[in-house]
């Protein structure tokens, strides 16, 4: 782990694991940067793993609403529609990934995003 990362306790408890998780994987079924956001509110003070995942996943979030508006507009000169395929299949991968990796009790850092909110 690199300084970038909060001190947690070694293991990871459960608890921190399954919440860290949730931030990423729900917006799978639907709610968007809604999950993440609830989430790094209501665990950003008491648990530094649950803060890194939940923040991590906002920002994701918001990043890939910025890809697919970017990727609606490109449909005017039709490579949107290659490109929203890109991103979705994109943030499916590594959505999975970070979930993954937070239920092992790793840290995740996204690639290709922009980090809106910081610690």
């Amino acid at each position: 782990m690199t300084s970038d990362y909060p001190a947690v306790p070694e293991p990871v408890p459960s608890e921190s694991r399954g919440w860290a998780t949730a931030a990423h994987l729900i917006p799978l079924i639907g709610f968007g940067f809604l999950a993440p956001l609830i989430i790094w509110m209501m665990k950003r003070e008491e648990d530094p793993f649950v803060e890194y995942h939940a923040r991590e996943a906002l920002n994701f979030q918001i990043t890939l609403i910025i890809y697919v508006l970017a990727s609606f507009a490109l449909m005017f000169v039709l490579i949107g529609f290659i490109t929203i395929v890109v991103v979705l299949i994109f943030a499916l991968v590594v959505m999975v990934i970070a979930g993954i990796k937070a239920s092992n009790g790793e840290f995740y850092r996204y690639p290709l995003i922009f980090r809106f909110v910081t610690g």
